[in-house]
């Protein structure tokens, strides 16, 4: 009977923002992983080892964790972390490597059992949480423009598309826009499936060692840029949702995972943020309480590329980036929008949120940290500093 009411919940709309959030997921930052794996110098075969464990371990968190709750909870790879170990894995022994990778997964479990970092996410407050979001997801929104620079007809066309089914069907206005861009980019000779070639992928398990200075020089600061990058905008997004997951569980079932993927060059998994926000928006589904179907259609997708992960790049290397961008941007518009109005809802913190919300936006990285940390950091000192001139007065 569960089961009948889990599906009855789908919808084609539901199941569509699933496979968006991946397509934007897998073409924005997969090559990443490659780059990665291959700066280690790997063959093709254990890169995609990366990926595939990645992929599965992902759907996986996705369907179990999204049915435990009823609520969309979607994992994603650390592409951060992913551009990390790119500067930082050159010259370092695989077996190395891979003890880094457990030395991250470890803290990032005790940092949930301990529940320190849900205690921090708790302090901050909703209109900072939704002005990092907005700021997140605001290149994303600029991109449907910035594509008609080089492919204006077919992302007009995709833009006027989704502006028609707003008017007459918004629960499907961006499936339309989508199958609508993909139609017209094979007519246009846009597509290109000559690289497609079926392909499963094989894990390949190494035996991790330990050597002080890999641990310190990538193992730490890949903890650091997971938590602070990526945890931490994941967890503002479910906020900004007004979706209440048990925040420490989350974190520690994305630890346990990654020390069981990281001997296969799974270097680090943890909430999502960008693809999210696809699946929590009204356009996944207009039941808010039936999203969770969406990151459940997004899981099982993950499986499948990760069996397949030696040739779904391919797959997806075959669209061209203005269909993906333009599709993604018009399919996060609702979350920005939703974003930027709770930010400036309360009178006292509007002013630390536009500035959570400028310094997220403005991509700034320091210390290897990006734009969303900076933004929350920037959002709570101006709150705190307004905060004590209003008491003084």
């Amino acid at each position: 009977m569960k089961t009948n009411n889990v599906l009855r919940d789908f919808s084609f709309s539901s199941i569509t923002a699933g496979f968006v959030s991946d397509l934007v997921g897998y073409a924005s930052s997969a090559v990443l992983i490659f780059q990665a794996a291959t700066s280690l110098g790997l063959p093709p075969n254990e890169a995609s080892s990366w990926l595939a464990v990645l992929c599965v371990a992902m759907g996986v968190l996705n369907i179990v964790l999204s049915l435990r709750y009823k609520i969309p909870i979607m994992f994603a790879w650390s592409t951060p972390g992913a551009a990390l170990l790119i500067a930082s894995l050159p010259g370092v022994p695989v077996s190395d490597a891979v003890g880094a990778f457990l030395f991250s997964a470890v803290l990032i479990t005790l940092s949930g059992i301990t529940g320190y970092f849900e205690k921090i996410m708790d302090k901050i407050p909703m209109s900072i949480a939704s002005a990092m979001l907005s700021g997140v997801l605001l290149k994303f929104g600029l991109e449907v423009f910035n594509s008609m620079k080089t492919q204006f007809a077919l992302v007009f066309t995709i833009f006027m598309i989704y502006l028609l089914f707003r008017r007459i069907s918004p629960r499907y206005s961006v499936v339309a826009a989508f199958f609508t861009g993909l139609i017209l980019a094979g007519a246009l000779g846009l597509l290109n499936f000559s690289e497609m070639n079926p392909e499963l992928a094989i894990p390949v398990f190494t035996t991790p060692t330990w050597d002080i200075k890999t641990i310190i020089s990538v193992g730490l600061p890949l903890f650091i840029v997971t938590m602070t990058s990526q945890n931490m905008t994941g967890l503002a997004v479910l906020k900004a949702f007004h979706y209440k997951p048990e925040v420490s569980k989350l974190i520690t079932w994305s630890g346990i995972t990654n020390i069981i993927i990281a001997p296969f060059g799974g270097f680090a998994i943890n909430l999502s943020a960008i693809t999210a926000a696809i699946c929590m928006g009204p356009e996944s589904h207009e039941d808010s309480t039936k999203r969770y179907t969406a990151a459940i259609s997004s899981g099982i997708i993950y499986i499948i590329m990760g069996i397949f992960a030696g040739s779904v790049g391919a797959l997806f290397a075959a669209f061209p980036k203005e269909l993906v961008l333009s599709v993604a941007g018009l399919a996060l518009l609702g979350a920005i929008s939703q974003g930027l109005m709770a930010a400036v809802q309360n009178d006292h913190e509007r002013e630390p949120a536009m500035m959570t919300f400028f310094v997220t936006a403005s991509g700034v990285t320091l210390a290897g940290i990006g734009s969303a940390f900076w933004g929350i950091t920037a959002g709570i000192l101006t709150l705190l500093i307004l905060r004590f001139r209003h008491s003084k007065q």
